[in-house]
């Protein structure tokens, strides 16, 4: 009787059994590498926490405050006609702002009170609790 072989395994088989030993081989080898005082094994732990907090602070916070700002702004910005919507989900009209004064004079702040009309309803709401303006109110010009 014949001895058989197995067959040869695929190139994408043989590659993951390559790189799994290689890795696994390095593991090995780290491991028996002696540390200058246990203080040089620390490093890399550091650089990939860096290396985390960085990727997460480019991606998640920085765009949050980004929006965060341009949303300020845009509340800054709120003047009568713009349409509003509330955190609670009212769409209505700005009508009427009334300021906060310190020193005498008008200053923007987020507790203002903001009068808005949705349907035949009127509202009194908090500049800070205005969720989206929706439309900018427009001046429109008629050339008659």
């Amino acid at each position: 009787m014949e001895p058989r072989l197995a067959p040869p395994l695929p190139q994408r088989t043989r590659l993951v059994t390559m790189i799994a030993t290689h890795a696994s081989l390095s593991l090995i080898l780290a491991a028996q590498a002696p540390s200058g005082g246990g203080a040089g094994s620390f490093t890399p732990f550091l650089l990939q926490m860096a290396l985390i907090f960085a990727i997460f602070y480019l991606l998640v916070m920085r765009p949050q405050q980004k929006q965060r700002k341009q949303h300020q702004q845009s509340l800054r910005e709120l003047k009568k006609g713009d349409q509003i919507v509330t955190a609670g989900g009212i769409i209505a009209e700005v009508i009427h702002i009334k300021e906060s004064l310190k020193d005498g004079a008008p200053v923007v702040t987020m507790e203002d009170r903001i009068t808005i009309k949705s349907g035949e309803s009127r509202l009194v709401v908090e500049r800070g609790r205005i969720a989206k303006v929706a439309t900018a109110a427009t001046e429109t010009t008629t050339a008659a």
